[in-house]
Formats: C-alpha cells, sequence, structure tokens
C-alpha cells in the first residue's frame, strides 16, 4: 500500500511510502491507477531532460546568433542589457580557457 495526497477532482499529486501531513487515500501498489501516473510522472522527467539539454545547446546558439548580429552591424554589442554582456563575456572566457587547455591536451573541445 502507499499513501497519496489527492486534488478535488481526485487526481493524484503525491504518492509515498509512509503517511505524510495532507495524504487523503491510500492505493494499492499493484493499482493500474498508482501505474498509470508512475508512468506518466517518468514521461514528464523525460521531457524535462531533454528540454534542458537542448536548453544548454540553444544557449550556444543565441550565443552565436549575438555575435553574428554585432559583426554585421545590426546590433551594438553595447546595445545589450549589462548583465546579458557579463554573462556573455564570462562564457566567452570560459571557453577560450577551454579550447586552450583541449589544445594542450590534443582534443577537439567541440
Amino acid at each position: 500500500m502507499v499513501y497519496v495526497q489527492r486534488d478535488d477532482k481526485g487526481r493524484l499529486l503525491r504518492v509515498e511510502h509512509q503517511p505524510f501531513e495532507g495524504m487523503n487515500d491510500t492505493l494499492a501498489v499493484e493499482s493500474e491507477e498508482l501505474r498509470d501516473w508512475l508512468k506518466a510522472r517518468e514521461e514528464v522527467k523525460a521531457r524535462l531532460d531533454s528540454l534542458r539539454s537542448s536548453d544548454l545547446e540553444l544557449v550556444r546558439v543565441l550565443e552565436d546568433v549575438v555575435s553574428v548580429l554585432v559583426e554585421r552591424g545590426v546590433i551594438r554589442y553595447t546595445d545589450l542589457p549589462e548583465a546579458a554582456r557579463v554573462k556573455l563575456d564570462q562564457r566567452a572566457v570560459a571557453r577560450a580557457e577551454i579550447e586552450g587547455l583541449s589544445s594542450l591536451l590534443g582534443e577537439d573541445p567541440e
């Protein structure tokens, strides 16, 4: 048996192996409802992980877009908010340091 908290429409919000404050029901471990809830929870987690992974890739894309816009004179680097400039500068320095260290090791940093 597991202890659960349901919303006012009866949907599962939280499932625990031990009683907890706010629980308002129990379910059999073998129940189809619990299996479905756990499966949906894992699917949401997988999709969030995928988004987080693509966020990291998108950061690099946005850095490249800013660089192209500045190089072509579409925007001036100083047009960007100071916080954005600081973050871009920090990432540029970190990337340059990584590239320098990687070249010492004979590795491709990308």
